[in-house]
């Protein structure tokens, strides 16, 4: 029988995590605060398995199979009899708290794994009844195309829970990288400030975003220029993940610029929006 798997959130990443679990074979119980979001995750996830047929990757009947193991639910309790919980809801601490809190009550036996992109691990542990089965798990969008998951291990992380997700992970093809509770783990600390310098150098009136792109393109050899990135990500999301750094390390390297924030202020997101530092249709 495959082992069934809970999400938590139906948005982008758990659409695209939800979506990669059914193609590798699991039973996905998808879970939202409503139907709506659920309903356009479950079209999204349509579309995506679609694509791997069209590319040769499905066939038609192991799609319709994988689209049977999807079930949706607007209440947690159809969790409880997951194995395995991946919560993707927002980027909001007192959020995911919560969540955890009351995912912890469901069983004493669903290991608790967040996507978060850069909260303490240990934080959200420490909420829960059973803290030795939380662990970090953070995918990249989109899920169905980048291979890389950051397993990050709470400070109450048992290794058994650990050795679960690790190979949760690669059942998904993907390849886990081990990394310490702090903040931002690995890619993000990294990452989100080199975007936000790129910012910077926007609101200093140094260089364009088209041409800051175009020289991290030609220049360092990146697929994708920094700003169109930080559309792709959400600047939402990116100004979240440097008030963090900027909390956890107290380190002014990590101060946001202020044209971040005002172009969140402003509704500014990015692809999600429809404009960022660049327009999107």
């Amino acid at each position: 029988m495959s082992q069934q798997i809970g999400v938590v959130g139906a948005g982008t990443m758990g659409q695209g995590i939800a979506q990669v679990l059914l193609q590798s074979g699991f039973v996905v119980t998808l879970y939202d605060v409503a139907e709506a979001p659920l309903d356009r995750a479950r079209n999204a996830i349509d579309k995506g398995l679609g694509k791997l047929v069209e590319k040769g990757r499905l066939s038609d009947d192991e799609r319709s199979v994988a689209q049977q193991r999807l079930s949706t639910a607007i209440s947690l309790k159809a969790l409880g009899s997951c194995e395995v919980v991946i919560e993707a809801a927002p980027e909001k601490a007192d959020l995911k708290e919560a969540l955890f809190r009351d995912l912890s009550r469901l069983s004493p036996d669903i290991i608790l794994a967040s996507n978060t992109s850069s909260l303490s691990l240990t934080r959200l542990a420490a909420v829960c009844e059973g803290p030795q089965r939380v662990i970090g798990m953070h995918f990249f969008n989109p899920v169905p195309v980048l291979k890389l998951v950051e397993v990050i291990r709470a400070e109450q992380t048992s290794d058994a829970t650990v050795a679960r997700v690790e190979a949760l992970a690669e059942a998904m093809g993907k390849t886990s990288v081990a990394i310490a509770d702090s903040p931002g783990f690995a890619v993000n600390r990294l990452l989100i400030p080199m975007i936000n310098e790129a910012i910077f150098l926007v609101h200093e009136g140094a260089a364009s975003p088209e041409d800051i792109d175009t020289a991290m393109k030609l220049g360092a050899a990146h697929p994708i220029g920094p700003l169109a990135l930080a559309d792709l990500i959400g600047l939402d999301v990116c100004l979240a993940i440097m008030d963090v750094l900027a909390d956890g390390f107290g380190d002014p390297k990590y101060r946001p610029c202020p044209l971040l924030k005002r172009m969140v202020d402003a509704g500014q997101l990015g692809r999600k929006s429809g404009r960022g530092f660049f327009h999107y249709t």
